[in-house]
């Protein structure tokens, strides 16, 4: 079959990324006993850290003079400039403005990596985020 038969073909590629980073989940309204009970290790108050594997999937249409939906090379050095440099090796709670005043769960770190790589992006290209915060607990948005 001849791909200019078909009708506007979409394809999903995938980029994967790692960082590591510290966070302390802590809501400031709750008690010291509250974050204790629902955050437990998590609301360490010296933090803790996390190796986080990213996957980030662009949909879109093939280009037919690059045969590419992203130039792969392009989405890694915009993951790098934009999310593994600004969280690598950095307590978020501390050193982000991002999450200066937004508890950084994984939820909430997936939903800011979404916001800011759709920045980066072509309209015409759909993002969903995975983040991994551990082998088995990870995350996707949108959902």
């Amino acid at each position: 079959m001849e791909l200019s038969r078909v009708s506007t073909p979409r394809v999903a590629v995938f980029r994967k990324e790692h960082f590591n980073a510290a966070h302390r989940l802590n809501n400031p309204n709750w008690s010291d006993e509250k974050n204790a009970r629902v955050y437990g290790k998590c609301n360490n108050p010296h933090y803790h850290g996390h190796n986080y594997d990213l996957i980030v999937q662009v949909t879109g249409p093939i280009d037919p003079e690059t045969g590419y939906v992203i130039d792969m090379k392009h989405l890694g050095d915009i993951i790098k400039e934009h999310v593994t440099d600004r969280f690598d090796h950095k307590n978020l709670n501390l050193d982000t403005e991002e999450f200066a005043n937004l508890n950084p769960s994984a939820e909430n770190i997936a939903i800011v990596i979404y916001t800011i790589l759709r920045n980066q992006l072509s309209e015409g290209l759909e993002l969903k985020i995975r983040l991994y915060e551990t082998e088995r607990n990870f995350v996707e948005y949108p959902a």
